[in-house]
């Protein structure tokens, strides 16, 4: 195992650093930063709780495989039963240290935006980005961040032409980040008579919600223009032209945002989601500077990459990135169950940072 001590000394004298800066109660006049000092001191602390309980692993190790080797048969076979259940949580505590000592991108404690939209499968496809809204919908349920519809384009058929939400709450990016690109469903449809399997799929893009410190936009570069929201909604919809589409000349950009009664509200709306995505924009120019071979693995993240396939007749879904394969599809998403499969992620984007520090 690598000595991660002198990295851990490093990081006690940090954790004083920030507790210095805490106790100023100047810092709290920039909430920005106030935030980012009390989120890394969060974390810092969290890496030498994790450091601890890995240095008494180690010694419970040491302690049982001695015990294991020895000639009391009682006391060696009791030794192999605590063997078989500390390596793995040493395993396990070694891979958190080794992540939370990788350099950090600074947009994993961010917030995100993920916009769902339609593909190819007419109908089906729309009502797959439907599944994927509540699959992520769930899943955030069992991380314990708020989920809001920004925006929706209903399909008749029940499912979504395109659907914006924004999800908040402790490193949203940093685990929904993976989702981006191209998923693929294969499944009967409700409609089809023949029993026939048809392909369709949705496009999933998570972006890190920006900030106006990260972007300038110019109000000389904007065209706002108001009409009439589409959809249910009764005389409001006839009568109010609260929808708004918002234009950013330089880019070709248009974000169009009628989920609100109100047109102010949906003019902000509409302003944080054209943010993220120049945001998106800046990040991936960004990106060029990474490895061919992590992009390889990883993925670019972008909308025409095919990250993902749910095949229903096999109950099987199928990351195509890493190869990882599993049969658990109706309960992924009946229970936004993605844990397994980001964590297969975040272990192939670590092993691949690690290999780049070499």
């Amino acid at each position: 195992m690598m000595d991660y001590a002198p990295l851990i000394e490093k990081r006690r004298l940090r954790l004083a650093e920030l507790e210095t800066q805490i106790a100023d109660p100047a810092l709290f006049d920039d909430r920005n930063r106030a935030g980012e000092i009390m989120r890394e001191h969060r974390r810092t602390q969290e890496l030498l709780r994790d450091w601890a309980e890995l240095c008494e692993v180690e010694r419970q190790l040491e302690e049982n495989r001695e015990l294991a080797a020895g000639e009391d048969e009682e006391l060696a076979d009791m030794a192999r039963a605590d063997l078989e259940s500390l390596e793995p949580r040493a395993a396990r505590l070694q891979e958190q240290i080794q992540y939370s000592l990788l350099p950090r991108d600074a947009t994993e404690d961010r917030d995100a935006l993920v916009e769902i939209r339609a593909g190819t499968g007419g109908d089906e496809a729309s009502l797959f980005a439907g599944d994927l809204l509540a699959m992520y919908q769930r899943y955030a349920d069992t991380r314990g961040w708020k989920f809001e519809i920004l925006d929706a384009s209903p399909s008749d058929v029940g499912g979504f032409k395109e659907v914006t939400a924004r999800v908040s709450g402790e490193e949203v990016f940093r685990y929904l980040k993976y989702e981006s690109g191209v998923h693929r469903v294969q499944r009967v449809p409700a409609t089809e008579t023949q029993g026939r399997i048809h392909t369709s799929t949705a496009t999933v893009a998570v972006l890190p919600e920006a900030e106006e410190v990260d972007i300038e936009i110019r109000p000389e570069d904007l065209r706002i223009e108001t009409c009439r929201s589409g959809g249910a909604g009764g005389q409001h919809v006839n009568r109010t032209e609260s929808a708004v589409q918002i234009f950013h000349l330089p880019t070709g950009i248009m974000v169009r945002c009628e989920q609100e009664r109100s047109q102010i509200k949906n003019r902000e709306t509409g302003m944080r989601i054209l943010r993220a995505r120049l945001f998106e924009m800046k990040q991936r120019e960004a990106q060029q500077n990474y490895s061919d071979r992590r992009r390889a693995l990883i993925g670019s993240g972008g909308r025409e990459e095919k990250i993902r396939t749910y095949n229903f007749p096999q109950n099987r879904i199928t990351d195509h990135r890493i190869g990882y394969t599993a049969y658990n599809l109706d309960i992924v998403l009946a229970t936004g169950g993605l844990d397994e499969i980001i964590a297969q992620m975040q272990h192939a984007e670590m092993q691949e940072r690690m290999e780049e520090m070499e």
